[in-house]
Formats: C-alpha cells, sequence, structure tokens
C-alpha cells in the first residue's frame, strides 16, 4: 500500500453511507472505498471507475510551481493526494463532469489572463467556494424567498411541507469531507438550479451552461446551514433546533 493510503482507508472507514445526503455519491463512493482497502493508491480506486474526463495521478506528478488548475486543464490530469478532500473531489469528477470540467475552463482562464497572484480577485474566489462548497436546490419560489431573505423559521417550519418539492444536492468536495463528521453549523453556498431538471446527467449539462465569469463575480450564492433540512437530521425534528442563533443567524 502507497505511503499515506492507509490514513485515507482509515478516514473513509468512518463514512456513514447511509446519510440522506450521501445518496448520490454512495454507489461509487463504496466501489472506490472497497478498491482502497484492497491496497490501491487513492488515484488507481478512482482511475478504476473510467468515468471522469479526466485521469487522477499522484499529488506528487503536478510540477513545481505550476498552478493546479492550469496543469489540468493542459494536461487532463488531476494530481490526487490520498484523504478524503481528494476523494471526494474525484467523485465529483465522476458526478458532474461538465461541471468540473466547466469549472477548471474558468480557473484557466482566470490565470491566463491575470497569472497566479496572492489576492485571487472575485472570480476565481467565487470560482473556489464553488468548487469547494456549494449544493444546487431546485425549491418552490416560497421556500427560495425565504432562504434569501434568512427567514429560518419559515423556511424549516412554516413551509415545511413544500420541502418534499424540493431537490438539494451537494456538490463541494469540502463540504462532502465536513459532513462525514456532521455538526450543526456545517452551511453549503447555495446555487439556485433549474426547477424541470429531472437526473443528475441533466443537472450537471444545466449548471455547466449557466456557470460564468460574470455571474459568479456576483457571488450568486445563499448560506443555508445544511443539517436543518428536513429529513435529513433527526435533531430538527425538534424545532427548538432553529433557535440557536449562532447558526440559525438573522439577516442584516
Amino acid at each position: 500500500m502507497a505511503d499515506g493510503a492507509p490514513a485515507c482507508t482509515a478516514s473513509m472507514l468512518q463514512i456513514d453511507w447511509h446519510r440522506p445526503w450521501l445518496d448520490l455519491w454512495r454507489e461509487p463512493g463504496q466501489r472506490v472505498m472497497q478498491a482502497a482497502l484492497a491496497g490501491a493508491t487513492l488515484p488507481e480506486a478512482l482511475n478504476g471507475e473510467r468515468t471522469a474526463p479526466v485521469r487522477f495521478v499522484p499529488q506528487s506528478a503536478l510540477p513545481p510551481g505550476e498552478a493546479y488548475e492550469r496543469y489540468i486543464f493542459d494536461s487532463g490530469q488531476c494530481p490526487t493526494r490520498e484523504g478524503l478532500h481528494d476523494f471526494f473531489n474525484g467523485l465529483c469528477w465522476m458526478r458532474f463532469p461538465q461541471t468540473k470540467k466547466r469549472l477548471n475552463q474558468l480557473q484557466a482562464a482566470e490565470i491566463a489572463a491575470a497569472g497566479v497572484t496572492p489576492l485571487r480577485g472575485p472570480v476565481r474566489d467565487a470560482l473556489t467556494v464553488f468548487d469547494e462548497n456549494a449544493a444546487f436546490l431546485s425549491a418552490p419560489q416560497p421556500l427560495w424567498e425565504a432562504l434569501i431573505a434568512k427567514d429560518w423559521h419559515r423556511l424549516f417550519v412554516g413551509l415545511r411541507p413544500l420541502w418534499q418539492q424540493a431537490r438539494l444536492v451537494l456538490f463541494g468536495h469540502a463540504l462532502l469531507e465536513k459532513l462525514v463528521d456532521p455538526r450543526k453549523p456545517i452551511t453549503a453556498h447555495i446555487y439556485r438550479a433549474q426547477a424541470t431538471i429531472n437526473s443528475i446527467a441533466e443537472l450537471d449539462a444545466w449548471v455547466a451552461a449557466d456557470l460564468s465569469a460574470g455571474k459568479l463575480a456576483t457571488k450568486p450564492f445563499a448560506p443555508l446551514p445544511v443539517l436543518g433540512v428536513p429529513g435529513w437530521w433527526p435533531e430538527n425534528e425538534n424545532f427548538s433546533f432553529y433557535d440557536d442563533s449562532f447558526v440559525f443567524r438573522p439577516r442584516r
């Protein structure tokens, strides 16, 4: 087993694949995990799925001084470290290939235009937030309005039955990594999805087409503490769960 792999597989064993937010990720995730447990490095285990538009390579393949996103764009290879963060990143490349390619294209374009500087600028900042922490919400208009207003009681209690008509899909690989150890303050950056999307492939295509540097520069996100979602966490069945103003913060 490669250096670092034991720690990676040990952390994989902490994943509770029965969590509702992992429904989308369970099937490929468990296969990659089993390959890693059998002795494959994480890049080898991810490449075994053959569904991503990039090839996963060890982190050491990234040349010194080379920008990570630019290297992926130029080579079609994704440097991958042993650990949950890059494990979930690999799964994202499989499930959302068009969106991940679009994010990489936008990052490469920004790097080509401005170079790699200590200050990323609004577009690269938003691209990083999106890649690491975004989630896609398709929901009836009243839910969206309550979310934007940070009217948490209305969103989660008054309009609770409407969540049956909503669909929330987590995307950010750092967000998925954090939720291996679920904690009440964990918050996603919500990107509003088109309501008529019927499959993950359609969602992937729609998001990839919708993303642009101009739109991302406006920071089109709404914060959502994800464990407040009805059906996602047993404790939120007691509505006092939402009284925590350190998590469910009122709008300024």
